[in-house]
Parts: C-alpha cells; structure tokens; sequence
C-alpha cells in the first residue's frame, strides 16, 4: 500500500477518452516483442540489496558457468536476502548451506579469520565458489550445464549424475526453473533498443482498466469472495494471469519478474513499483500497471477505487516488464 496520488484536472468524459486512447494505442503498437538477454556480468540497479551488491558482482563472475544475475536469482530463491534464515532441513543463512556442505565449501570471503555462515561477506563467497565446484563435477553430464550446476547446489551433483541431468525430484526441478526464470530480473540489459509492446501487454492493460472504479480491498484477488475487488499486487497478478503470464503474489516478489527498463524506456503494459527505500527492492510498497504518458493504472489503497495515477513521485522504485516463465 502507498500514499495517496491525486488525479486532477479532468472530467469523468475526459479520462474516458484518456483511457480509451490509451488502450488503441497499446493494442495499436502490440507486436512480436520480448524481453532480452541476461546481460552477462553487470547486474541492473537496484536488483541487489545495496550491501550486498558488490559480493555479487564480483563473485558471480567466478566461473563461465555462473554470472552476478544468476548468483543474486540463487540467493533469492534460497532465502529472499536473509541472513540469518535457517529451513527445517538445517539448511542456514543467506546462502542456505547445511553444516556438513559448509564445513566442506565454507570460504573466509572478508578475510576476518573466521569461516560464518551467518555472515554475508562469507556465505555469498562461498555460494559461488560451491556452484563452481558442482559445475565441474557435473560438466561431463549431457544438457545444460547451468541447470546441471544448479541441480547440483540444491540436490547434489551425485544425483546429477545418477539421472544424467536434472533429477526427478519437483523440489530441483523447480528449484532450477525458478532461478533460471528470475535470471533476467537481475541483469543489466545488453542492448539500449527500445523493445516493443507485446499482445500481453496490451492484454494486461485492457484487464486492469476493464476494473477502474472498482472498489480496493486489501489482500484481494478479484474472486467472488472479494467481490471481484483487488489490492494493488492482486490486480497486476490477475491482469497478467488473464494473458498467460504468472506473477508472484505479492508486489516485491514482482520486482523480479523480468527485466528492468529505465523511466525512458517505459511501455504499455510495464510494472511499475513505489518503495520506502529506493536501494532495497525488499521495501516495495505498491505496484501498478504502465498505460503510457506518465500514468498507471492502479489499486491505491484502502477506500479508494481502481483509477489513473501518474507514476513520478518521490517513491518511484522502477519498472519490471513480466516476461513468462
């Protein structure tokens, strides 16, 4: 939830022409468009907790089968940025290792003289240097051998091995999946070309301004037990649900849902995000759906209903344009 923005200096007849204008004009510019590559060793700003970016940076270029984008993807599927997380399998810290794996892989990252789990300076060092040491054992293994690394982090590389790739297990499988989805979200783009809307896009906007006027409630889905109201993460969800394209549920678990075009870059159809903190994108906010000129469509909070809103503000976080899995 955010602060209120308040839209004035127009009529209900103008706005909607506004938005009547708008949608021709996604649909009009819709084509074949898609998201672009990883970026290799640069990871896109604000992706990162700023304390932990340097770590990135430099360690996820230790080996050929490993990049910043990757590395901060793995970090965040194992424990969202936290470092003092601790799974029911024993597994700790920011990097999730378990005692035995740690006693083995754990590296002196900051040269302090201890070997910490809980300590980022150690376990993001020791992330990296453990994917590139199941890389190697698994490089003679048939498929791709960045899924086979990262099979190898979450299942070990015997079992890699075993199955001649990814083993059958749904917990690796999506382990790989995901991480390999959320790969782009953190990486700077390769090119500058401006990308163009897709049908999705144009889709997405059309849902949510099908909603305006409808009333907002917190934590909702637009289900018929909420009365088809939604909060401002619940609407970006369901927009896209509706043109194939699954988001996580809450705002800054979108974040990463693709990659992250600047303010010039803006489309039809982009997330846009609000945070309190503009270098941490765990303090997101509010997200809200980009119709072009400045504005958004958007779930603002609670006794206001879905509207226009323009999206320059002191909050604005940046963009994510969603990209399916």
């Amino acid at each position: 939830m955010r602060k209120a923005l308040l839209w004035s200096g127009i009529g209900f007849g103008g706005l909607c022409a506004f938005m009547a204008l708008l949608v021709i004009g996604v649909f009009a510019a819709a084509g074949g468009g898609g998201a672009g590559g990883t970026g290799g060793g640069r990871l896109a700003q604000n992706s990162v907790p700023a304390d932990y970016e340097p770590l990135v940076s430099r360690w996820g270029n230790l080996c050929p089968e490993l990049s910043p984008a990757l590395l901060a993807a793995q970090l965040q599927q194992e424990s969202g940025w936290q470092p003092t997380a601790q799974s029911h399998a024993r597994a700790q810290g920011i990097a999730q290792f378990i005692p035995e794996t740690w006693a083995s892989y754990g590296v002196d990252g900051n040269g302090d003289g201890r070997v910490d789990v809980w300590d980022p300076e150690d376990a993001i060092p020791s992330a990296a240097t453990y994917n590139c040491a199941m890389a190697q054992y698994v490089r003679d293994v048939p498929g791709d051998p960045v899924d086979n690394m990262l099979a190898s982090y979450n299942a070990g590389p015997y079992a890699v091995i075993q199955y001649g790739g990814i083993p059958p297990y749904a917990e690796t499988q999506h382990y790989v999946r995901t991480i390999r989805a959320m790969e782009e979200s953190f990486a700077a783009p390769m090119t500058e070309e401006r990308l163009p809307p897709s049908e999705a896009a144009a889709g997405a906007v059309h849902f949510a301004q099908s909603h305006l006027g409808t009333p907002y409630l917190w934590g909702g889905d637009g289900t018929p037990e909420d009365d088809g109201r939604f909060d401002c993460s619940g609407l970006t969800r369901a927009a896209f649900e509706a043109v194939g394209i699954e988001l996580p549920r809450v705002a800054n678990d979108q974040w990463h849902s693709g990659p992250h075009p600047s303010r010039d870059e803006l489309l039809p159809g982009d997330l846009v995000f609000f945070a309190t903190d503009l270098t941490d994108s765990r303090s997101i906010n509010h997200v809200g759906i980009y119709v072009g000129g400045g504005h958004m469509i958007n779930a603002p909070y609670t006794g206001a209903v879905i509207r226009f809103d323009p999206i320059d503000s002191p909050d604005y976080f940046g963009a994510t344009r969603p990209v399916a899995a």
